[in-house]
């Protein structure tokens, strides 16, 4: 069975194929540590997928590391901002399952369901749940779990040769990966089922015109674009942006109710912080604020 939110589409589909639970094939993996590239600048944590010849299609080990820094970087005080990038021409193609865990035993009803909530839809938890914001800087194809990788995160640039493709319906599966919940809450239910039901690429432009995507610009500007948003967001109140993005977050799946509660509580926290003393202070005295993300 093709799998193709977990598996994906481009030019190397056929690499992409296997049943949820399937084992690894032989010859095939590579370190996540080198195909997950990750450094640290300025409080910025860049995180780039770096398997260009595979355009991207993430396996096992790759979600585990990614995963696994975004919650990294919740945790260290060093870090004020996250970006989640790609080498070549794939932003990420989808998911690879040939690096899956193999199974000893046949599959079971339940396997399939158990392998996209510890795959597909832990790697977007991973990015909706990161306390710090996450910018997506897509590079080129991002399609299944790909595009929904980018749709994930807090802000989305892109090159301008970039294509965003919901390829489930082409594979005749269910989207997943967190894709019928991220869509309809960015724009609507009737183009998320447009786009679902069609299967048809986006390019860049078209993106940003439906608001997937918050800038789109020269392919060759793009990094430039990602390491002046991301300075930016990490000179800013840190943990304020953290409680913005859960509010926001959160606004979608609640009542007004609710909501208010959740803000009054998020203001009552984020004046405990030293960065909100240091914004009243600097207002009052009329001065630029220096904040510490503290």
């Amino acid at each position: 069975m093709p799998v193709s939110g977990e598996a994906g589409a481009g030019p190397d589909a056929h690499a992409r194929t296997g049943a949820p639970g399937a084992g690894p094939q032989a010859g095939v993996s590579t370190p996540a540590v080198a195909t997950v590239l990750h450094t640290l600048d300025g409080g910025v944590s860049w995180i780039t997928l770096n398997r260009p010849e595979a355009m991207n299609a993430v396996t096992w080990d790759q979600r585990e590391r990614v995963s696994a820094l975004l919650a990294e970087a919740s945790a260290d005080p060093a870090v004020r901002a996250v970006v989640l990038t790609a080498t070549g021409r794939g932003f990420c193609a989808g998911a690879d399952l040939r690096g899956t865990p193999a199974p000893d035993r046949e599959r079971a009803p339940g396997d399939v369901a158990r392998t996209i909530r510890m795959g597909a839809q832990r790697l977007i938890s991973a990015v909706l749940d990161c306390e710090k914001p996450v910018i997506a800087a897509v590079n080129g194809t991002a399609a299944g779990i790909g595009a929904h990788l980018a749709f994930a995160c807090d802000l989305v640039l892109a090159a301008d040769t970039a294509t965003f493709i919901e390829v489930f319906v082409r594979r005749g599966l269910v989207p997943d990966g967190g894709g019928a919940y991220l869509l309809p809450r960015l724009v609507g239910p009737q183009r998320a089922k447009e786009l679902m039901f069609f299967g048809d690429a986006l390019t860049a432009a078209d993106a940003e015109r439906l608001g997937l995507v918050n800038r789109t610009v020269p392919a060759g500007q793009l990094e430039a674009l990602a390491k002046e948003w991301a300075g930016r967001l990490a000179t800013g109140p840190t943990r304020a942006l953290a409680l913005t993005k859960q509010l926001v977050n959160a606004s979608l799946d609640t009542d007004r109710a609710t909501a208010f509660a959740a803000e009054a509580a998020a203001q009552e926290i984020n004046m405990t912080t030293r960065d909100a003393n240091e914004g009243v202070a600097s207002f009052v005295e009329r001065r630029p604020p220096t904040y510490e993300g503290r």
